[in-house]
């Protein structure tokens, strides 16, 4: 079952709010372990087909086990050849809501690295999971390429 999306109201409330709280000095982060896979925190795949029965590869969610002031996604090519990447990345809450903060789609020579964030926590709000999604029904010639990502926490 998909988590609820902020209503438009109140996710642009929340990115005013995440705009005017960014702080770029980061200190103290960690690695957030990916749910269901290993233990390292960098999981490596290849964005498999659109599945019109069944479920994708697509997404990855990063546990979320304490608070944090602020997240960043650590995103690398691992393929031969350049590629897109349509990339999604999500803050998933307890009350069932979540939050997009990027919706792109990237152009990466092979072992090409890009970081993402620092994305401040939402005020009022309990993170539960982070979900980086790689692939899109609207994007198949992206199936086939390798990534690596992870995702950190930090305070």
């Amino acid at each position: 079952m998909m988590p609820r999306p902020l209503t438009p109201a109140a996710a642009l409330s929340v990115m005013l709010m995440l705009s005017a709280a960014a702080n770029p000095a980061q200190s103290a982060c960690r690695f957030l372990k990916p749910i269901g896979g290993a233990a390292e925190p960098v999981v490596e795949k290849r964005i498999g087909p659109d599945m019109p029965v069944g479920r994708t590869n697509w997404n990855t969610d990063f546990a979320v086990d304490r608070s944090f002031t602020s997240y960043r996604v650590n995103f690398q090519s691992a393929s031969s050849s350049k590629g897109t990447f349509p990339l999604a990345l999500f803050l998933l809450f307890t009350d069932g809501t979540n939050l997009q903060l990027v919706n792109s789609n990237l152009n990466l020579a092979p072992q090409q690295q890009r970081r993402f964030g620092p994305f401040p926590s939402v005020p009022g709000k309990r993170t539960s999971r982070f979900n980086v999604r790689v692939g899109s029904s609207t994007m198949p010639g992206s199936t086939g390429f390798s990534y690596r990502v992870s995702v950190e926490g930090c305070n």
